[in-house]
């Protein structure tokens, strides 16, 4: 709406098969910049622009707030990577 854009992209990397080295990465997008990221192994989030860096700032002392990203590798990360993987061996 009037030109402006912002998105959220949640992103889960691995290479191992037991997904002991799963990383969770979240970016907040404004106009197609990242402007804050949480990543699971900085363990908080990181601000890119003044704007991100308020908001990290204020993320970073919410404890709820860092325990439900930190807690989104569980959930939603090797959750998912779970049933893939599963899907792959089935059907070889």
């Amino acid at each position: 709406a009037n030109g402006y854009y912002f998105s959220r992209w949640g992103k889960c990397i691995w290479s191992s098969h037991d997904l002991s080295d799963m990383v969770f990465v979240d970016n907040y997008i404004f106009n197609k910049d990242v402007f804050i990221q949480f990543n699971s192994t900085v363990g908080e989030f990181v601000g890119y622009t003044e704007l991100g860096v308020h908001n990290a700032q204020n993320w970073n002392n919410n404890p709820g707030q860092l325990q439900t990203e930190k807690a989104q590798i569980e959930s939603f990360c090797k959750h998912n990577a779970e049933i893939r993987q599963s899907t792959v061996t089935d059907k070889s």
